[in-house]
């Protein structure tokens, strides 16, 4: 067992080269999220964050049922003060902020249900690749409950209109609709999920980790400033860009016809 996944009960943390694969292993509960599995995925983005050694993160769950059916209703129901789930809600949201910050891409191997705060971890993810079979939806509301939190993603990758379909009406879509909506980077068949993860992982993984981490972190500053200021900024940041010693090899390993070898600076 590795130091890492000795931390963790609720999750598998696998590590190959330059991957780190994290996987919520909650089969039996549709890969449901219970406190201390949220708070075990916060724990593991942050070690994934903080080692220059992982280039790449890939986000899924156990078993071909689900990749996360949302909260765990059950632990929900048990009494508590309001206070403390208050609490205890930050690491959820801990998770919806780290990732876009992660400074590394993120992708989400979706296979079965991706529903409520799954649905919305699975947005959350630079790149969504799902199974055929994957199904996608949030319906907190016909419970009783909205989905809060995680319409602030929906809103940014969906737009008012097919989020407001999404979270008003609690209905699921199937993996092609999610596609040709923006929620889901590609579809492909069951049988070949793992080998288009895997392929997408190794190419980011090949990319300069200097580099996607500028280009990340731009994006996500970018995309909550107005126009003209973004391009001010992104215009500023190309010339950061510029100066880092992985740009300069990789236009001197073009022109004399090689591969790069980037320094990750």
């Amino acid at each position: 067992m590795s130091r890492e996944q000795a931390e963790f009960l609720n999750i598998r943390f696998e590590r190959t080269g330059p991957r780190a694969d994290l996987i919520i292993n909650r089969p039996e509960k549709r890969n449901a999220l219970n406190a201390a599995t949220i708070a075990e995925l916060l724990r593991a983005f942050e070690i994934c964050k903080a080692d220059p050694a992982v280039r790449v993160v890939v986000l899924s769950g156990a078993g071909d049922k689900a990749f996360c059916a949302g909260a765990d209703l059950a632990e929900n129901m048990q009494p508590m003060n309001e206070y403390l789930r208050l609490v205890q809600r930050e690491n959820f949201t801990g998770l919806f902020k780290i990732i876009p910050n992660l400074g590394k891409p993120v992708i989400g191997q979706v296979q079965g249900l991706a529903l409520a705060g799954g649905c919305g971890l699975a947005a959350s993810c630079d790149f969504v690749i799902a199974s055929e079979t994957a199904r996608f939806g949030t319906p907190e509301v016909n419970v009783g409950l909205f989905p809060m939190m995680i319409s602030a993603i929906l809103l940014r990758n969906l737009g008012r209109k097919k989020a407001y379909d999404l979270m008003f009406t609690g209905r699921q879509i199937d993996a092609l609709e999610a596609e040709r909506i923006g929620l889901v980077t590609r579809v492909v068949p069951a049988a070949q999920l793992k080998a288009e993860v895997d392929t997408l992982a190794a190419d980011l993984a090949a990319k300069s980790p200097a580099v996607l981490k500028l280009g990340k972190d731009a994006i996500q500053k970018a995309d909550q400033m107005p126009f003209n200021e973004a391009l001010d900024y992104l215009s500023t940041m190309l010339s950061m860009n510029f100066l880092t010693a992985d740009a300069k090899e990789g236009m001197t390993a073009f022109l004399e016809k090689r591969a790069p070898e980037w320094k990750g600076e």
